[in-house]
């Protein structure tokens, strides 16, 4: 599929403890965060106590939205999203508020319900995960949305009143009567969202797992896609659970507001852990915001894959030769192909694709460093669709693509990350793009013509009748031998 001409859209989130303005700039099927302001004004901390929106919070959200509003207008994207969450549904003045947004600066917001507002969390993890079942739980300041994902997508979901505002926040922390009151509310559905993988959505399980990485001193620091299990799960929560807001206020990182809820969603997490049966827990990133671009999307586009469609868009972006990628895909395919899985459920074709969509990626940075900063780039580069083990992949892979002498800035993540038999093909499958590169002058039309194979014990390399030239040189024989030693095979280069 051609590289997609970028557009703008702009989503505000009003939600029962932050209000938020993200501007995206989509690519297709590729979504990049291109602007990201949040304010933490507590509309719900006082939904407890008569029902109505917090008066301060309700001031610091209007001096928000009319900066956005400001924001926005300079920056003119194509669609906007307005819409408010649970706050603003359950609160008695929640109408009149949304009223008052009108007015006072000429936002339309959409209230959603609690299964709406479920279905598009269930929405938004798939936007960035596309094959996750299980089910999604996602955390807001005032309740948490449960959604079970069917083959299908987004199936049954429900609201419980499991935010921290909604379990007594201005009561101030007490963990038995939190983990007492989220067992209650939990037990009539629970059952019914019985599952072993668990996708967490929202901010304080975000500061969760990012305080997991701490403690357990995980080497990337990326959130999406990061998976906990069970029992170090219920470790970190019961471990926060018992810290003092003080306490928590001195993690690097950690804002005051933050401090002040993260012990209830570490409640809540062990409360859905035991409840649920859950054997692990899987961050998602992606969330309501993300539902409500990946629902306005053409079906075709929502079909296509995060990971090959995010990669394309960034080497697009960077590179010289738009159809690269794609013509290193086909000519690499039927000599990766012949090899065993690395990977499971069929994701080495993927992350062929994907990293042959790479190439290009630093064309234009300085030889001396392109391997470098394009391996930091990919490694945390914010595309979806790819599993922590698979990032430090293609970062291998993109190393390998501009530099035989394997020495990556982080080889420690890559050895932590991957097994030696995945770094390994990492590695070759960086010789095998270099090689194609290097042959054709990144030509796809000249790739085109030559061919590699693999046949028993030997890499071959072919070219049509006419285009033995192109085989010829030390350049072309060096890359082919590297490629080679690689798989464990023999360089065999036949010029007809």
């Amino acid at each position: 599929m051609p590289f997609a001409a970028p557009r703008d859209a702009a989503v505000i989130d009003i939600g029962s403890n932050s209000v938020r303005l993200v501007v995206y700039r989509l690519e297709g099927r590729a979504i990049w965060t291109v602007f990201n302001e949040k304010v933490l004004a507590g509309l719900g901390r006082d939904l407890g106590d008569g029902g109505k929106l917090n008066a301060e919070g309700v001031a610091q959200t209007l001096a928000a939205l009319k900066r956005f509003r400001a924001v926005l207008e300079a920056v003119k994207p194509a669609e906007t999203f307005v819409a408010a969450t649970a706050a603003v549904r359950e609160a008695k003045d929640g109408a009149a508020f949304v009223e008052r947004i009108r007015a006072e600066t000429g936002f339309s917001t959409r209230v959603l319900s609690g299964e709406e507002e479920a279905r598009y969390a269930a929405l938004g993890v798939l936007a960035g995960t596309p094959d996750a079942t299980g089910v999604v739980g996602d955390l807001g300041g005032a309740s948490l949305e449960l959604v079970r994902l069917e083959p299908t997508g987004a199936g049954l979901g429900v609201t419980l009143p499991l935010g921290p505002f909604s379990l007594g926040l201005s009561d101030g922390f007490d963990a038995d009567r939190v983990r007492r009151l989220s067992a209650q509310r939990l037990a009539p559905v629970a059952q019914a969202f019985k599952t072993d993988t668990f996708h967490a959505v929202g901010g304080a399980w975000r500061n969760l797992a990012l305080l997991h990485m701490r403690l357990s001193g995980y080497p990337l620091h990326v959130v999406h896609q990061y998976e906990i299990g069970r029992a170090e799960a219920l470790d970190a929560a019961r471990l926060v659970a018992h810290q003092s807001k003080s306490s928590l206020e001195r993690i690097e990182g950690m804002s005051k507001k933050r401090s002040e809820t993260l012990p209830y969603a570490a409640v809540v997490l062990e409360t859905l852990i035991e409840s649920l049966d859950l054997k692990r827990i899987e961050i998602s990133a992606f969330g309501v915001r993300e539902g409500l671009l990946f629902e306005a999307m053409p079906p075709g586009v929502r079909r296509l894959d995060p990971l090959i469609e995010g990669c394309a868009s960034l080497g697009a972006r960077q590179g010289v030769a738009e159809d690269l990628g794609a013509a290193l895909d086909g000519w690499l395919s039927r000599a990766l192909s012949s090899l065993p899985a690395c990977f499971p459920d069929g994701r080495d074709p993927v992350l062929t694709s994907a990293a042959c969509r790479l190439a290009d990626l630093g064309a234009r940075l300085h030889p001396d460093h392109r391997a470098d900063l394009v391996f930091e780039q990919v490694l945390r580069a914010p595309i979806a669709g790819q599993t922590h083990a698979e990032r430090a992949f293609l970062a291998a892979a993109a190393f390998a693509r501009h530099s035989t002498a394997f020495n990556p800035p982080e080889l420690d993540v890559l050895e932590r990350l991957l097994s030696p038999q995945k770094l390994k093909r990492a590695r070759a499958l960086g010789a095998a793009i270099r090689l194609g590169c290097d042959l054709s002058g990144r030509s796809a039309p000249l790739l085109s013509h030559s061919h590699l194979s693999i046949d028993k014990g030997d890499l071959l390399l072919t070219a049509d009748p006419g285009y033995a030239d192109l085989l010829l040189g030390e350049q072309t024989s060096k890359r082919a031998a590297n490629l080679a030693s690689l798989l464990g095979l023999k360089s065999k280069i036949v010029a007809l």
